[in-house]
C-alpha cells in the first residue's frame, strides 16, 4: 500500500531469522511430533502451576498451542498429520489396553452388570436426545443435529455412526472431541458434588460419555475404575451405533 510505512529494518531482521530456522526444520517428518508431545508436557505443567485445577486442562492447552503453532507457520493439516501420526497410531493400543483392567474385575462387572445396564441405557439416550433437541431449539437444522446425536462415543464410532445416518463426520469429530475434553475437565467435580466417591461411578460415566481423557484419568488411579470406564466405552459405542440410525430412520 502507497501509505504504510516499509518494514523496520529490526522486524525485517527477525522475520529472515525466523525463516532460517523455520525453512529446514518444516521439512523433519518428527518436527510436529515433537511439537505435540511439548505442547502436552506444557500443558501438564500450566495445570501443576494451577495447582491441578480440572479447567487447565492438559489436553485442551496443547490442542490450543499446536493450534496456534500451526497458523503461525501457516502449516497445512495434512504435513502436521504426516509428522504427528505416531500418536493417532497410539489411540488404537492404548483403547484395547482398556480391555486388562476390565477383564481382571469380569466379576465385579458381572455381579453389576443390571445396575450398568440401567446406567448405560439413561445415559446413552440422554446425551442423544438432549444433543439432537439443543439443536432443535436453537434452530438449528437437521444435518447439524444428526451430527450432534452420536457425539457421546468414541471419535471413530461417532464419526461412522455421523456418515451413515447423514450427518457432517467433520463436525462430529469435533463435537465428540469437545465432548471429552469438557467430561475429562467438569465430570469428576459433578460426581462429588453429588456425594459419589466411588471410582466404579466414576469410570463408568467417564466411558459412558465417551472421553478417553476421563477415562485415562480415572485409569491412572483406579484399576477398578478404568475396568469401568473401558465398559462404558465400548458397551456405549455399541448402543449408539444400533440406537441412533432407527432414531434417524424414523425422524425421517
Amino acid at each position: 500500500h502507497p501509505c504504510r510505512p516499509p518494514p523496520r529494518p529490526k522486524a525485517r531482521r527477525m522475520t529472515a531469522a525466523f525463516n532460517a530456522l523455520w525453512t529446514p526444520l518444516s521439512s523433519t517428518p518428527l518436527l510436529w511430533l515433537v511439537v505435540t508431545l511439548g505442547a502436552y508436557v506444557a500443558g501438564r505443567h500450566i495445570q501443576a502451576r494451577c495447582g491441578g485445577a480440572a479447567y487447565a486442562s492438559p489436553v485442551l492447552i496443547a490442542i490450543v498451542l499446536v493450534g496456534a503453532g500451526l497458523l503461525v507457520t501457516g502449516t497445512p493439516y495434512q504435513t502436521y498429520f504426516t509428522g504427528a501420526q505416531f500418536i493417532n497410531f497410539l489411540l488404537g493400543p492404548v483403547t484395547v489396553a482398556l480391555a486388562v483392567p476390565l477383564a481382571e474385575n469380569f466379576g465385579l462387572v458381572w455381579r453389576n452388570l443390571t445396575s450398568i445396564g440401567l446406567a448405560l441405557l439413561a445415559g446413552s439416550l440422554t446425551s442423544v436426545i438432549s444433543g439432537v433437541g439443543l439443536v432443535w431449539a436453537l434452530g438449528g437444522t437437521r444435518d447439524v443435529a444428526l451430527s450432534m446425536a452420536p457425539k457421546a462415543v468414541t471419535t471413530p464410532i461417532a464419526m461412522t455412526v455421523s456418515l451413515q445416518i447423514g450427518g457432517v463426520p467433520a463436525l462430529t469429530a469435533a463435537l465428540a472431541i469437545l465432548g471429552g475434553i469438557v467430561a475429562a475437565m467438569i465430570g469428576r467435580h459433578m460426581l462429588r458434588q453429588f456425594a459419589i466417591e466411588d471410582l466404579r461411578a466414576h469410570g463408568l460415566a467417564a466411558g459412558v460419555a465417551g472421553s478417553g481423557i476421563a477415562a485415562a484419568q480415572i485409569a491412572a488411579i483406579d484399576e477398578t475404575g478404568a475396568a469401568f470406564a473401558a465398559l462404558g466405552i465400548g458397551l456405549n459405542g455399541l448402543l449408539t451405533a444400533l440406537v441412533v440410525p432407527v432414531l434417524a430412520a424414523l425422524w425421517r
